[in-house]
């Protein structure tokens, strides 16, 4: 599909407008939830009035920045790595308790034989620097 350089310029500024309104609802988001919940003798709107305007303005923030060009491809990655998830063969109950102990009993040998190997030598190097006395 050939896109004029026109049009690629119209989507490249409509892009990056979209992402600075992205990010003044982000800073509107936050500076909003601080104001607010700070004493104040005018408006004290109550927790549930502010949740919902987060919320709300969140969900706003998040549709805009899906329509961008950027967003598009997330939500295609979305898409794409669900299908892939479908995909897995995920393993049964007892392949999984299996696997668990099998690691967890070559993790003590393991464990075992590196602290046998380290009492070893410092057992070595305590008598070395005895001698050397």
């Amino acid at each position: 599909m050939l896109v004029s350089n026109e049009s690629q310029d119209t989507n490249t500024v409509l892009d990056k407008f979209k992402w600075v309104l992205v990010l003044v609802l982000i800073a509107l988001i936050v500076w909003g939830n601080y104001y607010f919940s700070l004493p104040n003798d005018i408006y004290q709107p109550n927790t549930i009035v502010r949740i919902i305007a987060v919320v709300v303005i969140s969900l706003l923030t998040l549709f805009i920045a899906f329509t961008t060009n950027k967003g598009k491809s997330f939500i295609t990655f979305l898409q794409e790595s669900r299908k892939e998830l479908r995909k897995v063969v995920w393993p049964t109950r007892k392949e999984a308790v299996q696997t668990t102990l099998l690691i967890a009993v070559i993790t003590i040998i393991v464990g075992t034989a590196l602290w046998g190997m380290d009492s070893l030598f410092r057992s070595i190097i305590f008598y070395l620097t005895l001698i050397g006395r």
